[in-house]
């Protein structure tokens, strides 16, 4: 008896235990505050964006012109280059022994032409002797006209001399331009960014990473990745404002520059849960002022770009906007209501 009574208040006590936890469980914890504040979007419409920090004019990724071993890297990081200035050299060893052969063979050329030259004098003095004498017994007009075709012949082989020598020099030049396309060299001034290759590795031409990674960074840019749903709300010259990541209280003013008109696919990526990868943006570019605070290349922002409430459409009606994302809007619907139809 005393043991069904304890079994059955052990369970009323666990009964309302649970019922006390489920009751608790109820009340969900408010959520934590943000770390950071969200961007202040400073205009009352806008269309908001993913962008980049590149240098002016993009950046340049160095290639080298054929596939061979890194002998020697001039630059590094940081590093402030000018226009022609050397970055990689390849391994030429090869071609600078073709060199010395292709200039050893000069003299030989040169002395060529000098025997030949010697050898036509001799020539034609010994045909105009024969054509001074004027008793045809003592010379006869073979023999003139035999010394006149040595003559005629020993011309030819000089031209063949002086065509070699070109030849030769021709041969010693193309060695020399094989040389010097073998040091890459800076196309126009700017920074390198990232040095991606080693004295001894092997470069390739069609590489994943570029060599070196060369920009202008005293004059920087935002590539801005407006989603193609919102690309016609865009209107050229409109102003925008970016903030750094996790910089939500330090706004960058932008300077529109130009609308790359041509949708491509999404290749900045956030790195948030809910990006979608497989849409299609129209890139605008804006230029801005270094900042007080620190900005680098390839750094993300965020874009707020102010747009006018009432656009103007292509033959100039108020509102062709809103009223053609309406039409598509609708049409989308339709189609979703006649693919329902079908499968029913």
């Amino acid at each position: 008896m005393v043991f069904r009574r304890l079994s059955f208040w052990l369970a009323l006590a666990g009964l309302l235990l649970t019922i006390a936890t489920l009751w608790g469980a109820r009340g969900k914890p408010p959520p934590p505050p943000p770390m950071e504040a969200p961007p202040q979007n400073p205009y009352p419409v806008t269309v908001a964006a993913a962008g980049i920090i590149e240098a002016v004019n993009e950046n340049v990724r160095i290639a080298p012109p054929v596939p061979g071993l890194v002998t020697k890297v001039h630059v590094k990081v940081a590093d402030h280059v000018e226009q022609g200035d050397p970055l990689v050299q390849l391994d030429d060893r090869d071609l600078r022994a073709q060199l010395r052969t292709k200039t050893d063979s000069l003299p030989s050329a040169a002395a060529r032409i000098a025997e030949e030259e010697i050898r036509l004098r001799d020539l034609q003095d010994q045909l105009k002797r024969l054509q001074s004498v004027t008793d045809r017994r003592a010379v006869s007009k073979d023999d003139v006209q035999r010394k006149w075709h040595e003559a005629e012949g020993a011309k030819r082989a000089l031209i063949r001399a002086r065509a070699d020598l070109y030849l030769a020099q021709t041969e010693r030049d193309e060695v020399q331009a094989l040389i010097n396309r073998l040091t890459v060299r800076a196309p126009r001034a700017g920074t390198i960014l990232q040095v991606n290759v080693r004295a001894g590795e092997y470069a390739p031409v069609n590489a994943i990473e570029p060599l070196i990674l060369l920009g202008d960074t005293e004059t920087l840019q935002v590539r801005a990745d407006i989603d193609e749903v919102n690309a016609p709300l865009v209107v050229p010259g409109s102003p925008a404002v970016a903030y750094l990541k996790g910089f939500t209280d330090k706004a960058i003013p932008l300077t529109f520059d130009r609308i790359e008109p041509y949708i491509v696919p999404k290749r900045s990526l956030t790195g948030e849960n809910r990006e979608r990868v497989d849409t299609r943006v129209l890139q605008v570019i804006y230029r801005f002022e270094k900042p007080a605070f620190s900005v680098y290349v390839g750094q993300q922002v965020d874009v707020y770009i102010e747009r006018s409430s009432n656009p103007v459409g292509p033959k100039g009606n108020p509102g062709w906007t809103q009223r053609a994302t309406a039409i598509r809007l609708m049409i989308r619907r339709k189609e979703k209501n006649n693919k329902k139809e079908n499968v029913w």
